[in-house]
């Protein structure tokens, strides 16, 4: 793929999507099935906003920026049709995001990431790196047992 954008890729703040558009590119991004996830009333409801990425009509990418009502929003879902990964319609996503959280007068926009995006979010996108904590609240993680060198 090019590192030119793709003029065609039109990033939207707050486009409206389908539950049934959505699904699809979230299964396909992520590799997983459909499933039947209420999208559109969860993200409507609880989130500053979202950026739709259009492909014509066709939905490309998406991105959901939650926030605490204040100074810190977040990025989640992020999802790039596989076949346009790598093509800057991710990039277009953030900044998209990030003018979005910045028009609210977010301070701060974090995002968790697994280590094989570190590339996206730190190089391309521009984020810097901190230390932050997780803890699973439904099991542990595949492929990760408890941890039990707990000190403190």
């Amino acid at each position: 793929m090019s590192d030119r954008p793709d003029t065609r890729i039109r990033h939207l703040w707050r486009d409206p999507f389908t539950d049934s558009e959505l699904t699809g590119l979230h299964a396909r991004a992520f590799g997983h099935p459909p499933d039947d996830t209420g999208w559109w009333a969860r993200v409507s409801t609880h989130s500053l906003g979202w950026v739709c990425a259009r492909h014509g009509t066709a939905l490309a990418g998406f991105v959901n920026v939650a926030w605490d009502g204040g100074a810190h929003a977040f990025l989640l879902d992020t999802a790039v049709e596989p076949d346009l990964q790598r093509s800057r319609v991710g990039t277009g996503l953030v900044a998209a995001a990030v003018e979005g959280a910045r028009a609210a007068r977010c301070q701060w926009l974090h995002v968790d990431f697994e280590p094989h995006l570190s590339d996206f979010y730190l190089g391309a996108c521009g984020l810097r790196p901190t230390r932050a904590g997780l803890l699973a609240l439904c099991g542990e993680p595949r492929g990760k047992g408890p941890r039990t060198d707990v000190s403190g």
